[in-house]
C-alpha cells in the first residue's frame, strides 16, 4: 500500500524542511507531492534542494497565488498512491499520525478518516489549559454542528486538515474550490457520495497570526457559503 501526502504551500520558508523531514520518518510506503502556490520567499528554492535530494517527491508550482483548494486540486490529480492525506506545511499537524489514520483504511474499516483536532478538546478560556484560538475553536464547532444538520452527519472538526482517504474516494470527487471552502467541499462531496467519515482524535500545535496563520474570518463565511451550495447545488 502506498500512501500519497499532498503537501500545499505558500511562503513557509522556515517551517518546509522539517515538515518533510517528519512526513519521511513516518515509515508507511509514500509519496509526497508538493504544490507551491506561487510562493515570493525561498520555500520553492528549499523545495527544490529538497527534491534532488531525495526521490519520492514530486513538486509542482503555481507562478502566481492560486490558493489552497487550487493546490490541493492538483496534488490529487498527480496523486497515485492507494491512500491519500492533506498536510499543511507548517508545524500545527504531527505525521507521526498517518499510522493511526491509516489503520482502520487497512482493515476495511472506512474508507475515509479524518484527523479530530476537536474530538476529545474541552473549551477553556483561562488557565494553563486554556484552549488555544478560541475564537476558532468555536468557529469550526459551528462549522462542524452545520455540517452534521445538512448531511446528517457527526463529525466534531470538519474543518480538519487531516483528511485521509482511499483512491476510490479522492479520484471521484471532482473538486473546483480554489481556496480555503476546499475543505467544506471535501467534506460535503464525500457525504453526499454515501461514504462515512471515521474521526480519530489528533493534537495539533496551533500557531498564531503573528508566526504566520494565515486563515481569516472571511474564510467562515465562504465555508457556510459552500456547505450550503453543495448541499442545496446553489
Amino acid at each position: 500500500m502506498k500512501l500519497s501526502v499532498i503537501v500545499p504551500v505558500f511562503n513557509e520558508e522556515k517551517t518546509i524542511e522539517k515538515i518533510v523531514s517528519l512526513i519521511f520518518a513516518e515509515k508507511t510506503p509514500k509519496e509526497i507531492i508538493i504544490v507551491d502556490d506561487g510562493s515570493t520567499d525561498e520555500t520553492f528554492n528549499k523545495i527544490k534542494k529538497l527534491r534532488a535530494s531525495q526521490q519520492k517527491i514530486k513538486i509542482f508550482r503555481f507562478d502566481k497565488n492560486c490558493g489552497k483548494g487550487a493546490a490541493i486540486r492538483k496534488g490529487m490529480k498527480e496523486a497515485t498512491g492507494d491512500v491519500l492525506v492533506i498536510q499543511d506545511a507548517d508545524l500545527e499537524y504531527n505525521p507521526g499520525d498517518y499510522s493511526r489514520l491509516l489503520e482502520p483504511i487497512i482493515t476495511g474499516k472506512t474508507a475515509v478518516v479524518f484527523g479530530s483536532r476537536l474530538k476529545n478538546l474541552k473549551f477553556k478560556i483561562s488557565g494553563k489549559d486554556k484552549t488555544p484560538l478560541p475564537l476558532h475553536y468555536l468557529t469550526n464547532r459551528a462549522l462542524s454542528i452545520l455540517t452534521n444538520i445538512l448531511y446528517g452527519s457527526h463529525l466534531s472538526d470538519m474543518e480538519t486538515c487531516y483528511k485521509m482517504m482511499t483512491r476510490k474516494v479522492y479520484k471521484n470527487l471532482d473538486l473546483t474550490s480554489n481556496r480555503f471552502e476546499i475543505e467544506p467541499e471535501i467534506t460535503a462531496k464525500i457525504l453526499k457520495k454515501g461514504f462515512k467519515i471515521l474521526e480519530i482524535p489528533i493534537s495539533t500545535k496551533p500557531r498564531t497570526y503573528k508566526e504566520g496563520k494565515k486563515i481569516r474570518a472571511k474564510d467562515a463565511l465562504r465555508a457556510v457559503f459552500a456547505l450550503l451550495k453543495y448541499k442545496f447545488n446553489i
